[in-house]
């Protein structure tokens, strides 16, 4: 680490400790060349990946556009808000494990509606009708046998 006093590239680690409510490492450190002290502090990286749309434009993911979904879906419905935040947490880990620097929108969608489907039947009806746009009461249907179907 890089004095910012004196400029010197080496220093030694005095006390490290969680901060930030252990979101973050803060380090005290010696100078080897100059004897200060200072201050430094070490937090995760969080990695930023894009979104690719239907139309093909991307946007950097956004946690609360997902977040916002599932409220939505879950309007009125027996789903708590820790339930519907460790869902979004869980979507995001999944996405963040991956390791790409593009991610489908469809993907992102297909998680949603695979958590919602184990959160609460209802919500997920409801995002899967906007998400894949049902364009009259029989596709609706079938997506409805195809939910009852799986739960025999």
């Amino acid at each position: 680490m890089k004095c910012p006093i004196c400029g010197h590239l080496e220093s030694k680690v005095l006390d490290s400790r969680p901060s930030n409510e252990g979101a973050s490492i803060r380090r005290r450190r010696e100078c080897l060349a100059c004897q200060k002290r200072f201050t430094t502090f070490e937090t995760i990286e969080i990695m930023s990946f894009m979104v690719v749309k239907k139309d093909k434009t991307r946007e950097l993911f956004d946690r609360s556009k997902v977040k916002k979904g599932i409220v939505r879906a879950c309007e009125k419905r027996p789903v708590t808000m820790e339930q519907i935040e460790t869902a979004v947490s869980e979507i995001e880990q999944q996405l963040l494990a991956s390791m790409r620097s593009e991610i489908p929108s469809t993907e992102v969608g297909e998680m949603v509606m695979d958590k919602l489907k184990s959160l609460d039947e209802v919500a997920y009806v409801r995002f899967a009708s906007v998400y894949r746009q049902f364009k009259d009461i029989t596709t609706f249907r079938d997506e409805l046998n195809k939910l009852l179907d799986s739960a025999k």
